[in-house]
């Protein structure tokens, strides 16, 4: 049995009601917010850390001042404020503001713990109220356990729920090594690929939208961008999970890429993404999955092993796309090369093993 998160749309209908309990988990935020400021000043600015159920006790009852979030939900946005501060070591975080006109409006989010939610011939009944959304999953297979709801940037609704699902293990025996690029995102070793420029094809599109100040349709666009990146990089992953018994990608930073000129491609390519799709699928389906160095993997010839002249080096080679090796006379495509490469490096890695720290 695995632990996994599914993500289902609500009905626009219940919006309103939504965004209203959404502004009373602002509320409580901000007061946890204040009341660490409060304990800082109290102590002569020595850090007073409240624990999350320091703060639950504080907001114990606030359901009889006319809110109509349920006390489970105030105690996880306590548990929640608490963590958040104590994982960036700040004495209080950012305000949750619910002003729809400020540019700088949180959008909503409301937690909840295990039993808050229930599910009921295709409704969920939350907070005294049925929710009608779209059941694409048939939640009533699962038991639902904590989760949120949680808005976009257009305002939808979706439900966030974690559930116990049975995973098959993957009959697939081969393996593949992939190799993360800017003009392709990802190229595998048996020749599969993808290209992650969506941002760039919609670009244009874009910039018309933000000159002419149309903020829903600018929305709009960004969340067709993610959602067409999302589904690529989705099927692709599954597609490599189900075929292969172990996965070997590089190590390739885009951490440090987008600090460089070709931080826009970087973002765009989603390789962050890609990686932890592959690292919790292949843990699902007892797939081996492992980052190994690509140093060197474009310029070496997967046949001969040597780095030949005519081999793709530095800036300059990026333009390369396919090359003959001088002392095999192999001819490569730059990136199918560079994944067998990886997929070469991966089978050493798994023959020395991993040592024992």
């Amino acid at each position: 049995m695995q632990t996994k998160t599914l993500k289902l749309r609500i009905r626009d209908k219940h919006a309103t009601m939504l965004n209203a309990l959404a502004r009373e988990v602002n509320t409580v935020w901000n007061f946890c917010n204040e009341t660490s400021i409060k304990a800082v000043q109290r102590y002569s600015g020595a850090a007073k850390w409240l624990s999350g159920y320091d703060l639950q006790k504080l907001v114990a009852g606030i359901g009889k001042e006319g809110f109509d979030l349920p006390s489970q939900s105030h105690q996880q946005v306590c548990e929640e404020y608490a963590t958040r501060r104590k994982q960036f070591k700040k004495l209080r975080l950012n305000w949750r503001v619910s002003n729809q006109k400020s540019p700088k409006r949180s959008l909503g989010w409301i937690p909840f713990k295990k039993g808050a939610v229930v599910y009921k011939a295709g409704q969920v009944r939350f907070a005294g109220k049925f929710l009608n959304l779209w059941d694409s999953y048939g939640l009533d297979k699962y038991e639902l356990r904590a989760g949120s709801f949680s808005q976009d940037a257009r305002g939808r609704w979706y439900l966030n729920v974690a559930v116990h699902v049975e995973v098959s293990e993957t009959t697939g025996t081969a393996a593949v090594g992939i190799d993360l690029g800017l003009k392709e995102c990802a190229v595998a070793s048996d020749g599969q690929r993808i290209e992650g420029r969506f941002y760039r094809k919609l670009e244009q599109k874009l910039g018309i939208a933000q000159r002419a100040k149309k903020k829903q349709r600018t929305n709009a666009i960004h969340a067709k961008i993610a959602n067409q990146r999302k589904d690529m990089l989705h099927k692709f992953s599954t597609n490599l999970v189900n075929e292969n018994a172990a996965v070997f990608v590089g190590n390739v930073s885009s951490a440090k890429l987008i600090k460089t000129k070709m931080a826009k491609s970087t973002l765009d390519a989603g390789w962050s993404m890609l990686k932890t799709m592959l690292e919790y699928k292949s843990r699902q389906a007892g797939v081996v999955f492992l980052e190994v160095n690509e140093a060197y993997s474009t310029q070496t010839c997967s046949c001969c092993g040597s780095i030949s002249f005519s081999s793709p080096k530095g800036r300059a080679g990026l333009r390369i796309r396919e090359w003959t090796c001088d002392d095999c006379e192999t001819t490569h495509d730059r990136d199918v090369n560079a994944a067998k490469n990886i997929l070469a490096a991966g089978h050493c890695r798994l023959a020395v093993g991993i040592p024992a720290l």
